[in-house]
């Protein structure tokens, strides 16, 4: 069941891995953040560059730093939710926190080549 606690500013989902479950790979977590999408770009969260700290604990916790394009966002309430309903469906992972991060801003040279391409950015 997400979890969520406005008064730190974080997103929460997931729960405490069972003893003995394989915790997920890095890559799996990357998997499920490129199916997270602004609803107003065609590009994922994750080729935009929008995730700057992600770590895969050993227990199976996953802790999330992302920003936004910008802080005046339409879906800047919900995207952090998103992110972290989409990271605790993988399995192997447990606890999911994620945290809006604004410095450094985010600009355009975090994208991958293939959201430039898709965006244009020559």
């Amino acid at each position: 069941m997400p979890l969520s606690s406005p008064t730190d500013g974080k997103a929460r989902a997931g729960g405490p891995l069972d003893d003995g479950t394989p915790v997920a790979s890095r890559e799996a977590v990357v998997a499920a953040l490129k199916t997270v999408h602004d609803p107003e770009i065609p590009v994922n969260i994750y080729d935009l560059g929008l995730i700057y700290d992600l770590v895969v604990e050993t227990d199976g916790a996953v802790r999330i730093g992302m920003t936004l394009t910008a802080p005046a966002c339409p879906v800047a309430g919900e995207m952090p939710q998103w992110v972290a309903d989409a990271v605790a469906a993988v399995d192997g992972v447990g606890e999911v926190e994620v945290s809006m991060v604004w410095d450094p801003p985010w600009t355009p040279d975090r994208m991958s080549d293939d959201a430039k391409m898709i965006l244009d950015f020559g």
